[in-house]
């Protein structure tokens, strides 16, 4: 004969959460998603990354300007954001507009 509620000996007790318990397993199961959604983020954001290798270069043409060359390598971003990371890039400096035919310059990756 089993009564409600009780159980018989030598069987285990039913599993039961207490308010502590179900905090602690909700507090694990946000943690791990948080790091899978990070991880997932991590990935994609690479896939974004530009390629490895050395950087573009341009050889300077005659009549060739910043201004011209940024337009030429980068032609959907702005002229003057371009030019300045050529700048940048190769060390010269705000007032530098000297760039002479045959010089090597380093220009931004296409994005």
């Amino acid at each position: 004969m089993v009564i409600t509620g009780m159980r018989r000996a030598g069987q285990p007790a039913p599993l039961r959460l207490t308010r502590r318990g179900r905090v602690v397993v909700l507090t694990f199961l946000f943690l791990l998603a948080s790091l899978a959604s990070a991880v997932l983020w991590t990935t994609a954001s690479r896939a974004d990354d530009p390629p490895a290798g050395p950087p573009p270069t341009v050889v300077v043409q005659p009549a060739d300007t910043l201004w011209a060359i940024a337009a030429r390598t980068s032609p959907g971003r702005s002229p003057h954001v371009v030019v300045a990371e050529i700048r940048r890039l190769n060390g010269l400096g705000r007032d530098d507009i000297a760039i002479h035919v045959g010089d090597t310059l380093v220009v931004p990756r296409g994005r």
